[in-house]
């Protein structure tokens, strides 16, 4: 029987305004004192609110809930990442040079296909948690699982286990990257170039960059932008890929059309051609950047909320192994490539 739409919409709100809720949480628990120094992001703690609560006995009395929620991971979750291209310009990514994307595609192409074969062939991991967590580690962390995510629509216990394994390594490297900077050999700008090139999150670039010297933070910055910015080609080429394995897997998909396209992923684009060329007033685009965190970190919470532990607890020890493999790769792998590269 059909829900009636004012029913359906006070269904809708009440799922908003559980993620809404969950949302604050996460932001105040990473703006606390001890924790904000961290540079661990807000999505994050959102995630992890609706894990928790999500897994509590009262969610069982919130069924109606399951409107905002599917909501949030879908419309809001796009809608943040199109108002992430906010966070770039074409010019940052052109500063440095066509070295830096050659480098950019490299680690890229390199740790996505390790990951998915390792992930796949020699660990038995399914291709969700796979490709999920080697798109966190290759690409730009959190975002980047959402965003593909979104794309190939996964399984919220794969996303969120990727997710994690993004936090756990990304906040290992913010400790070793700077213990490792007087070992390497790098000047301080080429070891900013590493950093950007090789650490999962935004927030953990800065971090660690930042830890090394002015001229290795700016460099960081500029590097991962360009990985950021990476996202795009690769959430086309990862839909065309993705609905050519359904079909081959199912007959039932055989006769459907053959072009999945990522439209928020052409709408981000957007967003950095925009940045580039406008010049908003500073408070509107501080708003419109806030905006997006605040719609990824609900549809994190949403995620998380969605997740039920015994699913992420079949998942196993697999798919950490995984991000640690990915994880020392980046580490040497990007050590002895970037002075390679550059020079």
């Amino acid at each position: 029987m059909a829900v009636p739409p004012i029913i359906g919409e006070c269904l809708m709100w009440q799922g908003l305004i559980l993620c809404a809720g969950l949302t604050l949480g996460g932001f105040t628990l990473a703006h606390l004192p001890g924790i904000r120094e961290s540079g661990i992001s807000p999505l994050v703690f959102s995630l992890l609110l609706g894990l928790v609560i999500g897994n509590l006995p009262v969610s069982r009395r919130l069924p109606q809930a399951g409107r905002g929620l599917q909501f949030a991971t879908r419309w809001l979750l796009r809608g943040g990442i199109v108002l992430f291209g906010l966070s770039l310009t074409l010019q940052q990514i052109l500063g440095l040079g066509p070295k830096v994307i050659m480098l950019d595609a490299l680690v890229i192409c390199t740790i996505l296909t390790a990951g998915y074969w390792i992930g796949t062939r020699l660990l038995g991991l399914d291709r969700e948690t796979a490709l999920l967590t080697s798109a966190g580690s290759a690409i730009c962390g959190a975002a980047a699982v959402l965003a593909t995510e979104t794309t190939i629509r996964s399984k919220p216990a794969a996303t969120s286990m990727a997710v994690a394994t993004v936090v756990l390594f990304g906040s290992l490297a913010m400790l070793v990257y700077p213990l490792l900077y007087p070992l390497t050999g790098m000047d301080e700008g080429l070891f900013g170039i590493y950093i950007g090139a090789t650490v999962h999150e935004v927030a953990q670039v800065v971090a660690a960059g930042d830890a090394v010297g002015p001229q290795a933070l700016a460099n960081a910055v500029i590097v991962k932008l360009v990985r950021v910015m990476l996202l795009v080609p690769f959430l086309l080429v990862v839909g065309q890929w993705w609905l050519r394995h359904r079909q081959a897997e199912d007959d039932s998909e055989a006769g459907r059309s053959g072009l999945v396209i990522p439209w928020f992923a052409f709408g981000f684009l957007a967003m950095v051609i925009f940045n580039s060329v406008v010049v908003l007033p500073a408070a509107l685009h501080q708003s419109l950047v806030m905006g997006g965190q605040i719609a990824l970190a609900m549809a994190m919470a949403a995620l998380g909320f969605e997740t039920r532990l015994e699913k992420l607890k079949a998942l196993g020890v697999r798919p950490m192994l995984l991000a640690l493999i990915l994880f020392l790769l980046l580490l040497i792998g990007g050590g002895w490539v970037t002075p390679w590269l550059m020079h």
